[in-house]
């Protein structure tokens, strides 16, 4: 997404680059100022670029107004080596981040920061950890310098943190510093600020637009605040007023506000609930009790010979394990629950309090940690909430747990198909006119009471991400208690987005709950009734976007989440989101499923990880999120205008990965000209699909490699690991922990490979560039048709429906236990062949999962098609769980069937 501000402006990607284009105009100012003071550029360039920062600069506390003036008096004065020397200290000084520590009182120096920045050796003097606190105040801009002086003179030297304010003067401004400044972490309103900006850059209106769409009316400091915290839930917000307080206080339009004010009576009391608000993300119970446990005598005689490192330090063999990990890792292991430590099956201390704070951070009522990754969360979720019987509409191309997770409960599974990309030879996401259609046809058979569970991935493995608001309030007009299971495995960061978390289950089910509230809901459903009439077609009612009974709806919410994969936890680190009005009915039977998965031995370092990454994202999530879509934005960029690695390689836009269809609002790509913030906030809105820019599918088949081959190069030759693979494709992910320099090694080693790829094609001559065009010609257009699900056969469907394609998966599974009821058939031979075409039907008594493309292809039960064994002849891959090729494809006999069907 690009705008310019007047002729030969560089890039700017709005909200998602705001913290590297200001690194970038800053180094662009200072090289402008470096040429002008060697005479090979004048003054003119200079101010162009001085004047597209000032602007911004002023929604930032570094680096201030002072020094921004005496930039510009340098500039103004043609004091062309001042202004070079001034710029490149400030560009410097951001880049480090050392003019944090200045603030402090401590060594600001570039050389002490960047040491300071870049060691991995403890920090036995550090700086108190710096954020910025938004004022929006209605005193002139003249006045602002004198107040953020007394503001400096409330710190203390016991303060855990060190802040500094940063001056707004409009609801317009405000919205801008808090979308633009990540570091600012409160917020502290008075009443009486202006409405416009001082400001009229067209990169500004992007960012305000939207944002004034969805505050409404209101444009009072209350909106203000309501608006801030649709924007970053995260923020601390504070409201000084003049006003009767006590009745604004108790006011439900406050909620969003963490403390009120009379007026500025009480300064101190102010800078103490600043600093307090901020105190309670940080605080990181588990993580915190940890380090007090491991500086304590502590004498074990319990398992776990490893604790306090005894056994590994006093070895003369297995010291450099110690030695590696280091000694505190050793010393806050145990087995213990007591003693100041807690137990995660039965939490009462501090990690029922870390489960508190993480439900508080991604919007929900509950959380609960799982230390054996999201397979294991997905599986408590079913076991707890399923039973034998109960039908769960279910994506067919989602992660095996799911389909194991029915197995355990011995729920029946419905399967929903999503829709194809057969290019690339993997699966989207599923339509809502799809989950709908089944929902109907489960009401025209008088089963819909059966109906338990709506079970999908947001986002899925290629990055696709569900209108989950929609899909929820549409499914909840069908059948209003129906639970909804959110796998978001792949996008645990996405709340600290404003992109991305609208698209979140617990966004939406905020928002969902918020509406529900309101008249306008029950508005909204009676006037649908009466459109409707009393008995309205399922093609009708497929074509209408349904409006749920706020009277009658349950909303019931569980959200499973790897935090280890987009989160700064270790791995197989797994929170479970529970926003669900009915807990309190199922919660004895949640804590049995818990009993039943997670481990009596827990690891200490996982759970602290969990508490430590919750704790990360309140504090930083905003800002690191933004960089992470940032950093994918620059890679498709960078591949896009690249002239040698573009004629190889492709990112795959969002109009490659999701349907025009499903494109309501006409967003095309991130990439596209003349696209801008309000176009992907407009897409969020509207679109029933949106594509999680960080996913990455980068499409390598043209250059003659595929995925698996691919991913082997990156590698072996060159240490760089990608996600999962297709047949013409590897996935990238960026995440929070990535550079620009990551950017830049990648790339480079993209135009290596083109630079090999170009030498042997001009060393090959005719036949080589033939052999190169038929391997990417197989690689790119003959591709396999993606089989669907078929069916199951009928001695797994005795109480499924005539007309819905459900089954007892569980039956069919345990079915292979017995090794006589089972049978072998190659898929390559005549035996195979015979069976598809006169029969005796063939059923898979195992799931078949090809990795890529790592969905199942075939479900015990399920009953085997020409249209599947074609694809699996197909295949090139060599990781296919539940097959042996040396056997073939396991079978229920044709005998165990009949017996089946006869009982």
């Amino acid at each position: 997404m690009q705008t310019s501000n007047g002729a030969g402006a560089s890039r700017v990607d709005h909200l998602f680059s705001a913290p590297a284009a200001r690194a970038d105009r800053w180094r662009r100012l200072a090289s402008c100022c470096e040429a002008w003071s060697r005479g090979k550029a004048g003054r003119s360039d200079v101010d162009g670029v001085m004047t597209e920062a000032a602007a911004l600069e002023e929604f930032f506390a570094f680096p201030g107004s002072r020094q921004m003036a005496a930039l510009k008096d340098r500039i103004a004065a043609d004091d062309a080596a001042g202004s070079a020397v001034a710029a490149r200290r400030i560009s410097s000084q951001l880049l480090n981040r050392s003019y944090r520590a200045g603030f402090d009182g401590t060594d600001q120096s570039d050389d002490a920061a960047s040491a300071a920045e870049l060691s991995f050796a403890p920090h036995h003097v550090q700086a108190r950890p710096y954020f910025e606190v938004l004022f929006v105040s209605a005193a002139p801009p003249a006045r602002w310098a004198s107040l953020a002086a007394e503001i400096r003179r409330l710190r203390r030297p016991e303060d855990s943190f060190i802040y500094e304010p940063v001056f707004v003067g409009s609801f317009e401004d405000a919205l801008c510093a808090a979308a633009l400044n990540p570091s600012i972490l409160a917020v502290v309103a008075h009443q009486g600020f202006d409405l416009r900006s001082r400001h009229d850059m067209p990169v500004l209106r992007t960012i305000i637009d939207p944002a004034l769409e969805d505050a409404g009316a209101d444009r009072t400091a209350l909106g203000l605040c309501r608006s801030l915290k649709r924007m970053r839930p995260e923020l601390n917000l504070y409201l000084l007023s003049d006003q009767n307080v006590e009745q604004m206080a108790g006011d439900p339009a406050a909620n969003a506000v963490r403390r009120i004010f009379y007026s500025v009576e009480e300064p101190l009391e102010l800078h103490l609930a600043v600093l307090e608000g901020i105190q309670d993300r940080y605080q990181s119970p588990f993580f915190d009790n940890l380090k007090a446990y491991a500086k304590r005598p502590v004498g074990t005689f319990h398992a776990l010979p490893i604790a306090r490192g005894k056994s590994i330090f006093k070895s003369d063999w297995i010291r450099d394990m110690g030695e590696f990990y280091g000694i505190n890792l050793f010393l806050a292991e145990s087995s213990a629950t007591t003693g100041g430590l807690d137990s995660l099956l039965e939490p009462t201390g501090t990690i029922k309090q870390a489960q508190a704070l993480a439900a508080r951070a991604f919007g929900g009522d509950h959380a609960f940690f799982v230390t054996n990754g999201t397979s294991t969360s997905n599986k408590m979720v079913h076991q707890a909430l399923c039973a034998p019987g109960d039908i769960v509409i279910l994506d067919r191309n989602c992660h095996k747990s799911h389909h194991y997770g029915c197995v355990l409960a011995g729920a029946q599974p419905l399967y929903v198909e999503a829709f194809p990309l057969t290019e690339f030879s993997m699966y989207g996401a599923v339509p809502l006119a799809t989950i709908k259609a089944a929902m109907l046809a489960l009401r025209a058979e008088g089963r819909l009471d059966r109906l338990r569970m709506v079970d999908l991935t947001n986002c899925t493995f290629d990055g696709h991400m569900y209108n989950t608001r929609r899909v929820m309030e549409e499914c909840l007009a069908i059948k209003p208690d129906v639970i909804f299971l959110w796998d978001e495995a792949w996008s645990a960061f996405a709340r600290w987005s404003p992109y991305l978390r609208p698209r979140t289950a617990m966004g939406a089910a905020a928002e969902i709950e918020a509406s529900l509230a309101t008249p306008e809901a029950l508005a909204a459903w009676d006037s649908q009734q009466a459109l409707l009439g009393d008995n309205p077609s399922d093609e009708v009612l497929l074509n209408t976007r349904l409006v749920p009974d706020p009277r009658a709806v349950r909303l019931r919410v569980y959200q499973t989440t790897s935090v280890h994969k987009s989160m700064s936890a270790i791995r197989q680190g797994s929170i479970v989101i529970v926003k669900d009005v009915d807990f309190g009915s199922i919660e004895a039977q949640f804590h049995e499923a818990i009993f039943t998965h997670a481990s009596t031995s827990p690891n200490q370092q996982l759970i602290a990880s969990l508490d430590v990454a919750r704790r990360q994202m309140e504090l930083e999530g905003y800002g690191l999120v933004m960089n992470a879509i940032e950093i994918a934005l620059a890679i498709r960029r960078a591949i896009a205008e690249h002239p040698l690695i573009s004629r190889y390689f492709s990112i795959a836009g969002a109009d490659q990965m999701i349907p025009e269809r499903f494109r309501q609002s006409g967003f095309v790509d991130f990439l596209t000209p003349d696209t801008t913030w309000g176009d992907a906030l407009k897409a969020v809105r509207e679109d029933e699909f949106i594509l999680n820019p960080t996913r990455m599918t980068l499409i390598c088949g043209a250059a003659g490699f595929d995925g698996t081959q691919f991913k082997g190069i990156l590698a072996e030759r060159f240490n760089i690991q990608v996600n999962k693979t297709s047949r013409n494709s590897v996935l990238l992910q960026s995440n929070i922990n990535n550079t620009r320099s990551d950017v830049a090694h990648f790339i480079r080693v993209l135009a290596e490979i083109c630079a090999g790829i170009e030498k042997t094609l001009a060393q090959g001559g005719a036949a080589g560039r033939g052999s190169f065009d038929a391997r990417t010609t197989s690689l790119m257009t003959d591709v396999p048709d993606l089989p669907n699900f078929s069916s199951f056969h009928p001695a797994f469907r005795k109480d499924a429906g005539a007309d819905t394609p459900e089954g007892d998966m569980r039956s069919a599974f345990y079915a292979a236990y017995n090794a006589a009821e089972c049978e072998y058939v190659p898929i390559f031979g005549a035996a195979c062949d015979e069976r598809l075409a006169n029969g005796p039907p063939m059923v898979s008594s195992n799931f078949v999962i090809p990795y890529p493309p790592g969905f199942p292809i075939l479900v015990p039960g399920q009953v085997v098609t020409e249209h599947t064994i074609t694809f699996m002849r197909k295949l090139d891959v060599k990781e296919i769980h539940g097959y042996e090729r040396e056997k073939g494809l396991k079978l229920i006999t044709t005998a165990a069937l009949a017996k089946r069907m006869g009982s």
